[in-house]
């Protein structure tokens, strides 16, 4: 196989400081980019969303070691290049990166988009704000069969490095609309038909308890507070997941998980 051209070894030159920047916010939201790195979330948006790619790094190593990432990327005619370990240490705030890592333009979804599909299963996030919560939430949702997650615009931003890796490339497999309204979300939803369901602790009804059958959605809390009143109110159910054991609660991610798997059990039972 042809290794990549236009190696890169600088790691001060212009292109690896502009990447490099994508680490901050107002940058991603300036320049319409992002950050993707490690083997498995690179794998998957060169297999699954390649028109978001504008550029794709690798190492020489990773050249060998992923080779079927740069067969699908040239098949995808995507722009390919070899840059140093250094390079791509200055390129990523990982401390160790994996040897590759693709810079990628921002996936559009809007809400309508997601309600003209007719969804039946969704998950919507209310001031989430740790990255490894919602990444996980966003990687449960996919491997639970959701049709998207929605992220409400007080939570963590989904396109920060620390969220994508932790999305392990299901960032790339299903719809995540971001910088929505809480309430008028939940708003929305119940007009289309939607049944909205708090996860709270403080809920009177039991997860084995609710019908899961007919399409809805799940709306998760802050890490630390859980939901407000004003949003539990506008829910159709408040519901607990049942603790059986010793332990006080479950984390937002464990919790969110637990009731999308309830729910594609009840739908594809």
């Amino acid at each position: 196989m042809t290794p990549p051209s236009s190696p890169l070894t600088s790691p001060r030159s212009d292109r690896v400081k502009a990447v490099r920047a994508l680490s901050r916010r107002s940058v991603r939201e300036k320049t319409g980019r992002f950050l993707v790195e490690g083997p498995q979330s690179v794998r998957e948006v060169v297999r699954h969303r390649p028109e978001l790619v504008v550029d794709l790094y690798l190492t020489s190593d990773a050249v060998t070691r992923y080779g079927e990432v740069v067969d699908s990327a040239r098949a995808a005619g995507l722009h390919v290049h070899e840059v140093s370990a250094e390079v791509l240490g200055a390129m990523s705030e990982t401390p160790t990166p994996q040897g590759l890592a693709a810079v990628c333009r921002v996936p559009s979804a809007s809400l309508e988009d997601v309600l003209a599909a007719r969804p039946r299963l969704l998950v919507l996030l209310t001031h989430v704000r740790d990255p490894g919560n919602a990444g996980t939430v966003i990687r449960g949702a996919d491997a639970a069969g959701a049709d998207a997650v929605l992220v409400s615009d007080a939570s963590v931003d989904v396109l920060s490095p620390k969220v994508v890796r932790s999305t392990a490339g299901s960032l790339f497999h299903l719809p995540v609309v971001t910088g929505l309204p809480v309430e008028g979300t939940i708003g929305r939803l119940r007009e289309a038909g939607i049944r909205v369901l708090a996860a709270d602790g403080a809920g009177t009804v039991l997860l084995p308890e609710v019908d899961l059958a007919p399409a809805h959605a799940w709306v998760m809390g802050n890490e630390a507070w859980g939901l407000e009143e004003s949003v539990r109110d506008g829910c159709d159910e408040v519901v607990r997941v049942p603790i059986h054991g010793k332990a006080e609660s479950l984390n937002l991610a464990m919790a969110a998980t637990v009731c999308l798997y309830a729910s594609a059990a009840a739908q594809r039972g």
